[in-house]
Parts: C-alpha cells; structure tokens; sequence
C-alpha cells in the first residue's frame, strides 16, 4: 500500500480510540515522537454522542514510509486505542 505514495507527501492517520483522562495527549505526543517532531502535530478530534469515544485525526506531510510506520509503532503502544487507520 504504501508504495503506490510519492514521498514527501500528505498522510492522513486516524485513531480512535476512548475517551479518558490523557488519551489525546499520549496519541498526540506518540505521533509527535514517530514524526520526530519537536512540537505537537496539528490535528482534529470528535467525539461520539454518547461521549465514551473520540476520534482523532492528522494529516502530516511525511517523508518515507519508514515514517508513517514508526508513528503507526507509536501509537500502538498506547493504551486505549481502539481503531488505528
């Protein structure tokens, strides 16, 4: 899949996962250490209706697949991920 990218280019990641105390910052500060940024990453959230759940975007321009697979390693290891796109 990743070889039909030309890098750099736009990625979109998309993780969902519970909406608890610290989620969204431990999913921004993995992406920030995957993308090996000094800052955090831009992104979008939403949650659910119900408010159990929250859905959290980026879409940084990366430069290797080496890159998104290691904000992917990232953000697995994170507790509280349901769904990571």
């Amino acid at each position: 899949m990743l070889e039909t990218h030309e890098f750099p280019c736009p990625y979109t990641f998309k993780v969902i996962g519970e909406a608890n105390d610290g989620f969204v910052e431990s999913i921004v500060a993995a992406v920030r250490q995957g993308m090996n940024y000094d800052f955090d990453p831009p992104f979008q959230s939403r949650e659910t209706s119900g408010g159990r759940h929250v859905s959290l975007t980026f879409e940084p321009v990366v430069d290797s697949p080496d890159q998104i697979l290691a904000v992917y390693a990232e953000v697995q290891r994170q507790e509280g991920v349901i769904f990571l796109l």
